[in-house]
């Protein structure tokens, strides 16, 4: 058995090169948020549930980003609504979260047009 039944690690990375980044899309906030809320519903600690700071996961261009494991749920998120159906739904009940959750594999590059 794990320490931890689940393990949420949100991604806080800062790009300056312009590309897209979780910080820049509040991350940090929405980390904090589910922080608190994981404790206040007695979740939190040993056998229960960790919210913790990721640096990079490399799926910033689809982020806001957090993951979960063990099971390995990738999700996006726009605000704390989103993260506290993410905690009530997955966390809590066991269930994936379809309308958040992002695809298990990298998106296809486009094919160069033959124009």
């Amino acid at each position: 058995m794990s320490y931890y039944k689940h393990h949420v690690f949100f991604c806080l990375n800062v790009r300056d090169e312009g590309r897209p980044c979780c910080a820049h899309r509040d991350a940090q906030a929405m980390q904090e948020h589910a922080k608190k809320r994981v404790k206040a519903l007695g979740l939190a600690g040993a056998g229960g549930c960790r919210i913790n700071k990721a640096g990079c996961l490399d799926r910033c261009e689809e982020g806001p980003v957090a993951v979960v494991y063990p099971e390995g749920v990738w999700y996006t998120y726009v605000d704390q609504a989103d993260v506290d159906e993410i905690i009530d739904r997955h966390i809590v009940k066991g269930e994936v979260v379809e309308r958040l959750r992002l695809p298990d594999t990298a998106p296809v590059a486009a094919a160069p047009s033959k124009a």
